[in-house]
């Protein structure tokens, strides 16, 4: 049987037609992915759904930074009657001192309106500890790590390198501390004495904070807030928390001390999603992260002063 014979005056115009018909589906799939992904999106960051009287949750972990979508959690926590007093369950090793500040400052203003008390996980030094002291009480598990009580500011000096593969800097600047430290060549005695003064403000405030929330004198304060991490027990012999324990003795002694009743439910709250397109590409953004073995959300690098505990490697 002979082939057909295939008229181009017809082939072509079908073809082209094919191609606009399929191109029309990829679009219509594309569309659909976006909603599926901004309802999603919606989804993950509800408030658990549960109605009547809670205990509620809040999870302070990884790196601490400002955050003004977990600043409206805790307002909605004070404003919310329904929640009747609230863990902050603390897994961080800190991160900006000004993080710490602003969490500090936010959970005083929701202390003031109910029973708020932090529970410690793995890891609660530094910003993260600054965390915990603004609450009612401070359970940690014996062997938690808690403290580093300090402020640091970090920087590097790469001139030998850059002398090595042949790259030098200028810089033209309104004073002699503008635009310092500056990689390109060591700190000089102005500039280390400027940083250390900005260290010792922070630093100074620190402290202060952790005597007045742990009933302790700045002279008591002072010979734990060295940087040194402590157990959890350790931690408690030294009244820098209340208890070794963990969300079962902190209902407890919610229940004995601020009558909150112990069989309420536990509720987790998170951060509400970004509304729109911004919502969506903070998404994506965290997936990408994620892929890339980095933390889904917070950021990536710390500028500014820093209270944060790491192991150097």
């Amino acid at each position: 049987m002979p082939d057909p014979i295939i008229d181009p005056a017809h082939a072509i115009p079908a073809a082209s037609q094919l191609r606009r018909s399929r191109f029309r589906w990829r679009i219509l799939a594309f569309v659909a992915l976006v909603i599926a992904i901004l309802a999603s999106a919606g989804r993950f960051a509800t408030e658990n759904g549960l109605s009547g009287d809670t205990i509620a949750r809040v999870v302070i972990d990884g790196t601490i930074a400002t955050d003004p979508s977990r600043l409206r959690v805790l307002e909605a926590l004070a404003e919310t009657d329904s929640v009747k007093a609230v863990i902050v369950a603390i897994n961080s090793p800190g991160g900006t001192t000004a993080g710490g500040e602003e969490l500090y400052e936010a959970l005083g203003k929701l202390r003031a309106k109910k029973p708020v008390v932090a529970v410690i996980k793995e890891l609660g030094a530094s910003a993260a500890y600054m965390t915990a002291i603004a609450t009612d009480r401070i359970f940690a598990r014996r062997l938690s790590i808690v403290g580093s009580i300090g402020v640091l500011f970090q920087t590097y000096n790469a001139g030998k390198l850059l002398d090595t593969i042949g790259i030098g800097s200028d810089k033209v600047a309104s004073g002699p501390l503008k635009a310092e430290p500056d990689i390109g060549h060591p700190m000089t005695p102005e500039v280390r004495a400027s940083l250390q003064s900005l260290v010792d403000d922070s630093f100074s405030w620190f402290v202060d904070i952790v005597a007045e929330r742990r009933s302790l004198s700045r002279a008591e304060v002072l010979p734990l807030a060295d940087g040194r991490i402590l157990t959890g027990n350790q931690a408690m012999v030294d009244k820098l928390i209340d208890e070794v324990g963990g969300e079962a003795e902190a209902i407890a002694w919610l229940e004995n001390n601020k009558a909150i009743k112990a069989d309420l439910p536990l509720a987790t709250w998170y951060p509400t999603a970004e509304p729109g397109w911004f919502g969506l590409g903070k998404w994506l953004g965290g997936q990408a992260r994620a892929a890339l073995g980095l933390p889904a959300d917070g950021p990536i690098a710390l500028d500014g002063l820093v209270s944060l505990w790491q192991v150097a490697s």
